[in-house]
């Protein structure tokens, strides 16, 4: 090879070295991918009634939605029995009375929801007695599915944000709600419904087990229906 070849073939590769760290550096400039904005914000309200409150005049109805973007879907045999009572100013849905499993979401009327990537739900919640709450999502085919991550608070009052990827998800009767097959890669990109879900009974009022879903805060993009 002639001296002008190597002289040729080493700028070329001189000149690639310096595109390849340019475009490195542009690369490593890059601003780090956004959150997405709040989508929606929902803080219960008091079902109306006459007389003083109690277990069966603050059952749920869907006139403790607040936001009217948001539609309330309540699952499990007892479901019925899930009623609103307010704890520390605000309102929350509890779930003591309910003798079945239950999961509760929230449909957004017009979108579906992406909760890929930096997407986040914001919850306060309250368990007690060894309850846990578990993530639980309907996707855009009509499945429920149920994350493995448990939220345990100890009796108190949490703020819990969560992001939906890296967790095991298992399918959910919808009639039982109880756990069967694993449902691996679930779509999160398209998002029906999202809530909670406490499997196990409630135990009633007092120390008893149960659980409590307060304000929620969704941060995802939405996808038009």
């Amino acid at each position: 090879m002639t001296s002008s070849a190597v002289w040729r073939r080493l700028s070329a590769v001189v000149l690639m070295t310096m595109w390849a760290v340019a475009g490195w550096g542009v690369f490593a400039q890059q601003p780090p991918a956004a959150r997405p904005p709040l989508l929606f914000k929902e803080a219960w309200k008091l079902p109306a009634h006459e007389g003083e409150a109690n277990d069966d005049n603050r059952r749920l109805t869907p006139a403790v939605v607040t936001n009217p973007q948001i539609a309330l879907t309540l699952y499990g045999p007892d479901s019925r029995a899930v009623a609103a009572w307010e704890h520390e100013g605000r309102v929350d849905l509890w779930t003591g009375m309910a003798a079945s499993p239950v999961a509760v979401t929230m449909r957004d009327r017009n979108n579906y929801l992406d909760l890929t990537g930096l997407a986040r739900v914001r919850w306060i919640v309250r368990t007690s007695s060894l309850h846990a709450l578990h993530p639980v999502l309907k996707l855009a085919d009509g499945t429920l599915v149920v994350g493995d991550q448990r939220v345990s608070t100890d009796g108190q009052f949490i703020q819990v944000e969560l992001a939906y990827g890296g967790m095991r998800w298992f399918r959910l009767d919808p009639d039982r709600v109880v756990t069967t097959s694993e449902v691996r890669n679930p779509d999160l990109a398209r998002i029906d419904e999202i809530g909670f879900a406490d499997l196990a009974p409630g135990g009633g009022h007092g120390q008893a087990g149960w659980t409590n879903l307060s304000t929620v805060e969704v941060y995802a993009r939405a996808v038009p229906r």
